[in-house]
């Protein structure tokens, strides 16, 4: 059983889950009778109705914005929101905490396998929370949706935050997590050649990074899962307009995560932090890239997709059109959004044994 434990909810903390709780057990018809106005996007997408009514709850909420608090309070949100809104599961078959050796110290991680047997692979997950918020456990649900789906063990990494450790030091540290697994893949009964990288948002940016700074390697990451990632802080696209407010996820909090992430503001040009600027993407492992219909990364996750494939990258596009950005954590209350996770692990499951067995 890992040691890496949930935060202590405040009562209304506590409340808010209940109210989340009693949301998923609301039939969706339901849902369409009483949510009657729901956002429509440019592209003529109406947000889902089950997300429309958690987000008229979570706007209410005195001091939801997480970019006016303290770092330590903003945190500890980030932490708490993962709590409310994600699935719950019964301990798996392994649940191993790790220190990894890392340039800066040692790296957290957790590796969990669902089910006893050999693994199909391992995936190697980055957290998102703009390289300043969250956490092993702000990702649990994710994680452990991935490998209770696709049959793989998943190593989830605590890399080093910002501002106390801003770029370089989250992809110093994704860099040691892949060299250690791969060293230690063996030992765990996966072949090398089966390990895939995946995060979400910042987290899919590392992932893309690490996936790129790879090509050259003897073991390189065989699939690459992007959950609406980062892919350019140099510029904001239309969607950062759309979007600006209201879903979740806004422009002054992307605002906010660079200015902590970024060692100067000339950094944001770097392809090692905007991916979608590297001059040639070029040898790539595939991608599974999946963007949310009311999010303001979905036109830079849209337009790094498009790039991989001009590279001729064997990408697929995911446009969750009815959902936000961080869907992925919300399983537990969104048909839509678990349909859709689900549709990834499907992907990276493929993906993965086709690698397998293409190794042989």
């Amino acid at each position: 059983m890992t040691r890496v434990n949930a935060p202590r909810l405040s009562l209304p903390e506590k409340a808010e889950r209940l109210v989340v709780r009693g949301l998923a057990k609301v039939p969706p018809r339901v849902l369409e009778r009483v949510v009657v106005r729901r956002a429509v996007n440019r592209d003529g997408e109406h947000l889902a109705p089950e997300i429309a009514l958690a987000l008229a709850a979570l706007n209410r909420l005195p001091g939801s914005d997480f970019s006016t608090q303290p770092l330590d309070r903003a945190r500890h949100q980030i932490e708490a929101e993962a709590a409310v809104f994600g699935a719950s599961y019964p301990p798996f078959h392994l649940e191993e905490d790790l220190e990894l050796p890392g340039p800066g110290g040692p790296v957290p991680a957790t590796r969990y396998r669902f089910r006893a047997g050999e693994p199909a692979g391992l995936v190697i997950y980055f957290h998102g929370g703009g390289w300043v918020l969250g956490s092993r456990h702000s990702t649990v649900s994710p994680v452990r949706f991935l490998a209770q789906h696709t049959g793989c063990d998943v190593l989830s990494v605590d890399y080093r935050l910002a501002p106390e450790h801003p770029f370089p030091a989250a992809l110093e540290d994704a860099r040691a997590a892949w060299d250690f697994a791969v060293a230690q893949a063996p030992g765990w009964g996966i072949d090398p050649a089966r390990i895939a990288v995946a995060g979400d948002s910042a987290g899919g940016n590392i992932s893309a990074v690490l996936s790129l700074d790879l090509r050259s390697e003897d073991v390189r990451p065989c699939f690459q899962l992007l959950f609406f990632p980062v892919t350019d802080l140099s510029a904001k696209s239309a969607s950062y307009a759309e979007f600006r407010d209201g879903f979740f996820l806004t422009e002054a909090q992307m605002d906010w995560y660079a200015e902590r992430y970024l060692p100067s503001p000339a950094a944001a040009t770097d392809p090692r932090v905007s991916p979608l600027l590297a001059p040639d993407l070029a040898g790539a492992p595939p991608a599974y890239v999946a963007v949310a219909g009311f999010d303001p990364l979905r036109d830079e996750g849209i337009a790094y997709a498009e790039r991989l494939r001009e590279a001729g990258v064997p990408v697929e596009l995911a446009r969750e059109g009815d959902l936000i950005h961080a869907f992925i954590n919300v399983t537990a209350v969104s048909r839509s959004a678990y349909d859709a996770t689900l549709r990834a692990a499907v992907a990276l499951r493929r993906s993965v044994v086709g690698a397998g067995t293409a190794s042989e």
